[in-house]
């Protein structure tokens, strides 16, 4: 299966297919995603919904989404980005571009969206989700509590590191 990545908008996005079926869809599983987030499944949310879970692999921007969606126009995506992310199925990154990127969340058994490292690349200036990188525990002072942690780290990407 081959990707198209489209780094117009600096993200690491890949798309994995170019048409609206992209691979494993379950409607109903994705349906229900939304309704257990509490927001009301419209046409319009579980196909946003669908291509952003189904068709991305990783960081994407609301650039991105347009490229994958060019039905639908830019404040629809950006209100429907908006709304997943209060409801905690997207967490935002802010990776010091000027524009803001998401990624799918990975819910824990509280709907806590499971925390992750990310890295943007100095050279080709792509933002990579690592999954398997678990963001450190940072101790607090007393009566401080964590609601959300974002890590960044800066370095290099394993392309730009082998032709550097």
């Amino acid at each position: 299966m081959s990707g198209k990545t489209d780094t117009s908008a600096n993200s690491a996005a890949t798309l994995v297919h170019n048409r609206q079926d992209c691979g494993d869809n379950v409607p109903d599983l994705d349906e229900h995603t939304l309704e257990s987030a509490g927001i009301r499944v419209t046409a319009l949310r579980l196909m946003i919904w669908q291509r952003m879970r189904h068709c991305f692999q990783g960081v994407f921007s609301l650039a991105d989404l347009e490229t994958a969606l060019p039905t639908v126009d830019r404040s629809t995506l950006f209100r429907t980005l908006s709304l997943f992310s209060n409801a905690h199925l997207l967490h935002s990154i802010d990776d010091g571009s000027g524009s803001q990127k998401y990624c799918v969340c990975h819910l824990d058994d509280t709907r806590r969206c499971q925390g992750h490292v990310h890295l943007t690349c100095r050279i080709c200036h792509r933002t990579f989700c690592l999954t398997d990188t678990a963001i450190p525990a940072v101790p607090l002072p007393v009566d401080f509590e964590v609601e959300e942690t974002e890590y960044l780290v800066k370095g290099l990407c394993p392309d730009c590191s082998v032709n550097n």
